[in-house]
């Protein structure tokens, strides 16, 4: 188990990509801290329930001064912080034309500074030990940008700036910092979409097919092991080579 003896913080980790990253992490040998708005414990206990080690906090990450209690915690259950995934997000969408202040607020909020405020109160800890793991997970839509999404668009780009930037100051502490920027992947908020726009983001999918949650995990589980000790400032697609079209 690649992770043994690591803990991991997920944000966002109650539910879709967030809650199959963190049974990933726990299956490769991690404990689990789910950060979440909504109730985690679900997800918690179906990591106990096979022998992993988890703890369900509920926290807005948008909560500037929550954000360094809930990583405290974290540490002081499960002894310590390796891994930090900034997963969550959420979309507010609309044409620029119609969107409003709160549409943008609230995703720039949840989406670019939410991984800000867990990155900076993580980073004490990853400098203390000289080592650590920080994965965002943006989108390919922050790399080319989407019609009705400036928003979250723009929250995503600026969450590949945000790593680059971290990765160039924690590098010293060795602290790795990378991107996973996912494309079409099979989520209940995908499922949701108009039938015509899927077969459009489909058609745009040069391997032919939607990809599922756990693609993103296996890649974040890969960034969070040893074997990608040497890969920082990276963004990598998981989209099946839809940023191509």
């Amino acid at each position: 188990m690649e992770l043994e003896g690591k803990v991991a913080l997920v944000t966002g980790g109650a539910r879709g990509i967030g809650a199959v990253i963190a049974e990933e992490l726990a299956r490769l040998g991690a404990g689990v801290a789910l950060v979440d708005v909504n109730e985690g414990t679900e997800v918690a206990q179906r990591i106990r329930t096979v022998g992993g080690r988890a703890l369900a906090l509920k926290a807005d990450v948008a909560d500037f001064r929550r954000a360094q209690g809930v990583v405290e915690e974290a540490v002081e259950v499960l002894g310590r912080l390796d891994i930090l995934v900034l997963n969550a997000g959420i979309t507010r969408d609309a044409a620029v034309w119609n969107m409003t202040e709160e549409a943008w607020d609230q995703v720039l909020g949840v989406n670019l500074k939410g991984a800000f405020t867990y990155a900076r109160a993580a980073a004490p800890h990853f400098r203390a030990r000289r080592s650590g793991r920080i994965i965002l997970i943006s989108s390919i839509n922050g790399l080319r940008g989407k019609f009705g999404q400036a928003n979250y668009a723009a929250s995503k780009a600026g969450m590949i700036g945000l790593a680059k930037s971290l990765a160039k100051e924690l590098g010293r502490s060795g602290v790795t910092v990378n991107v996973v920027a996912p494309g079409f992947i099979t989520t209940p908020m995908t499922a949701a979409m108009p039938d015509e726009a899927k077969q459009r983001a489909l058609a745009e999918i040069a391997l032919g097919h939607a990809g599922t949650p756990e693609d993103v995990a296996w890649a974040v589980g890969f960034l969070a092991s040893e074997r990608a000790r040497f890969i920082t400032g990276a963004v990598i697609p998981v989209d099946g080579g839809r940023a191509l079209a």
